[in-house]
C-alpha cells in the first residue's frame, strides 16, 4: 500500500475527550472514528489490525479442534426466558420490539442461542464432546461508556461454548480453552494473567479472567509476582490429553492471582510479603465452567451410555477481540505513538522516501516495495510529497515495527536505513539485506 492513495485520517491534536493513552492513539492514528457515545467506526489501519487479532484467534481455535460458526446479532427473547434470563440480566441488554410486537435484543452474549441449536440437533452422547465458537458484534449498553474501544457499547468478541457429557469432560475443555488463550495472547505480545474471578450475569462456580496489567486497568488485581514470570512459549500440547492440559492449569493458576471480587486477604497474606503486589488490569477474556446451567432449563439433554437422559454439562469462553487492540497499544507505546508487536502489525514495514520526485530515491524505494512484496510482506510506502520530519512522526504514531529510509546520501553509499521502531536503533545495510532481515523476522510468525 502506498501512503498517497492510503485513507489515514492522522490528527496532529489529541481530541479532548480521549482519557487513556490506547483511545488517544488510536484517534490520533486515524484507526477509529466515533460514531455515537461507546459506538466506534473502524478506518482501514484499526480494521487492518482487528482483522489480524481475529485470525490469530482463529488459528488457536483451530489448532484446539474448535469449530467456527456465526450466529445473529438479533435475539428473541422468548429464549432468554425460557433460561430465566431475560429480567435477571439487567438494564446492559437493549431490549426492543419487532414491528409484530414481539420482544427482541441485541446479544449481550450467547448461551441461550447456542443451547438451542445444540437441543435442535444433538441426542446422544456419541456426538459428544462438541465446542463451537463465533466471532461476533456483541452490545452491551454501559451506563458510562468511556476508555475508547475499552470500554465501548458495540464490541467484537469471540464466544465459544463447549458440550460435555460429564463435569469431568467439560472441566477439561476449560483447562483446554486456558491453553488455547494463553498461546492467543503470546502471539499478540501481551501478558495475560489468568486470574480468579467472579461469574457475573453468565454464573457457574468455576471461572478465570485474563487480564493485561495496566495503570489504566478497570479492575483492581492482587497477585504473587511469580506468576509475571510464566511463559507459554513454543511447547506443544496435546489438547486431547487431560494430563498435559490440566499440567498447565495448574502451572499458570495455583499461584495467588485474584480480581477484587474475589480477592481474599488471608490467603494473600500467605505469598512472601517481597512477592505480593496490588496493581490494575485490563480484562481481554474469560473463561466458565457453568454445568447445567442453561442445559436445563433449555431441555439440551443426551442419551448417556446406559440409556438414560441427561443433561450436557457446558462452559463458555470468551475473548474481546476489539477490546485487545485497545490493550495491546496500553502495554506497548512510547510518547511518540504506537509500538505494534510483530504479530498484530497492520503493516510489517514502512518504507520512507526522503526525496520524493527523485529518480534514484524513488527508484530504489519501489524495488524495495517489491521486493518486500514478492516475499510475502505487506509494506507501507511513504510516497508523499511531504518532508521528512513529517513522515517520521507518521511512522512512529502509527508504530509500524520497521521503518526503511531511503535518501540520497545513502544510495550514493549503496546503503538503506533499519530502524526498529521498540528501541529506535538504526543500521545501515544495503537494500537486499533489509528485505532478507525483514522477511526473517516474520518467518515465524
Amino acid at each position: 500500500m502506498r501512503l498517497s492513495r492510503y485513507f489515514l485520517p492522522v490528527l496532529k491534536e489529541t481530541p479532548s475527550e480521549a482519557q487513556i493513552v490506547s483511545h488517544r492513539l488510536m484517534l490520533r492514528a486515524g484507526m477509529i472514528k466515533q460514531a455515537s457515545a461507546g459506538i466506534y467506526s473502524w478506518l482501514p489501519l484499526g480494521f487492518k489490525v482487528l482483522r489480524k487479532i481475529e485470525n490469530i484467534v482463529h488459528e488457536e481455535q483451530a489448532r484446539a479442534g474448535h469449530m467456527p460458526m456465526l450466529m445473529p446479532t438479533i435475539q428473541s427473547a422468548d429464549l432468554w426466558r425460557e433460561s430465566g434470563r431475560y429480567d435477571a440480566y439487567g438494564a446492559e441488554m437493549l431490549r426492543f420490539k419487532d414491528r409484530h410486537d414481539r420482544d427482541m435484543l441485541f446479544t449481550p452474549t450467547a448461551e441461550e442461542l447456542i443451547t438451542d441449536i445444540f437441543r435442535a440437533n444433538v441426542s446422544s452422547y456419541k456426538d459428544l464432546p462438541l465446542t463451537m465458537y463465533q466471532i461476533q458484534w456483541k452490545f452491551r449498553d454501559e451506563v458510562r461508556p468511556r476508555f475508547g474501544v475499552m470500554r465501548g457499547r458495540e464490541f467484537l468478541m469471540k464466544d465459544g461454548y463447549n458440550f460435555d457429557l460429564t463435569k469431568e469432560d467439560a472441566l477439561h475443555a476449560y483447562n483446554r480453552h486456558l491453553v488455547t488463550y494463553l498461546r492467543t495472547y503470546e502471539r499478540m505480545g501481551l501478558q495475560a494473567i489468568p486470574m480468579r474471578a467472579d461469574s457475573g450475569p453468565i454464573g457457574g462456580d468455576d471461572t478465570h479472567e485474563f487480564l493485561v496489567l495496566a495503570e489504566t486497568g478497570e479492575s483492581e488485581v492482587f497477585y504473587d509476582s511469580a506468576v509475571t514470570d510464566l511463559k507459554f512459549g513454543d511447547r506443544e500440547i496435546d489438547y486431547d490429553s487431560v494430563e498435559d492440559c490440566a499440567a498447565v492449569m495448574e502451572e499458570f493458576t495455583t499461584k495467588y492471582a485474584r480480581t477484587d471480587e474475589t480477592h481474599d486477604a488471608a490467603l494473600f497474606e500467605q505469598v512472601p510479603e517481597d512477592r505480593r503486589r496490588v496493581a490494575r488490569g485490563i480484562e481481554v477474556g474469560q473463561i466458565f465452567y457453568f454445568g447445567t446451567k442453561y442445559s436445563e432449563p433449555l431441555g439440551a439433554v443426551v442419551q448417556g451410555p446406559d440409556g438414560k437422559q441427561v443433561p450436557v454439562h457446558m462452559g463458555s469462553h470468551g475473548i474481546g477481540v476489539s477490546r485487545l487492540l485497545g490493550a495491546i497499544i496500553e502495554a506497548n507505546h512510547d510518547d511518540n505513538g504506537i509500538i505494534w508487536p510483530d504479530g498484530v502489525t497492520p503493516f510489517h514495514a514502512g518504507i520512507v522516501n526522503l526525496r520524493q520526485g527523485d529518480e534514484a530515491t524513488d527508484g530504489a524505494c519501489e524495488a524495495l516495495y517489491k521486493a518486500l512484496k514478492a516475499k510475502g510482506l505487506d509494506p507501507l510506502y511513504d510516497d508523499r510529497d511531504e518532508r521528512a520530519g513529517g513522515k517520521f512522526a507518521a511512522m512512529d504514531l502509527i508504530g509500524l515495527p520497521w521503518r526503511i529510509t531511503v535518501g540520497p546520501r545513502g544510495l550514493k553509499n549503496g546503503v538503506v536505513e533499519l530502524t526498529s521502531r521498540r528501541t529506535g536503533e538504526s543500521e545501515e545495510m544495503t537494500a537486499d539485506a533489509a528485505v532478507a532481515r525483514i522477511a526473517e523476522i516474520y518467518a515465524g510468525i
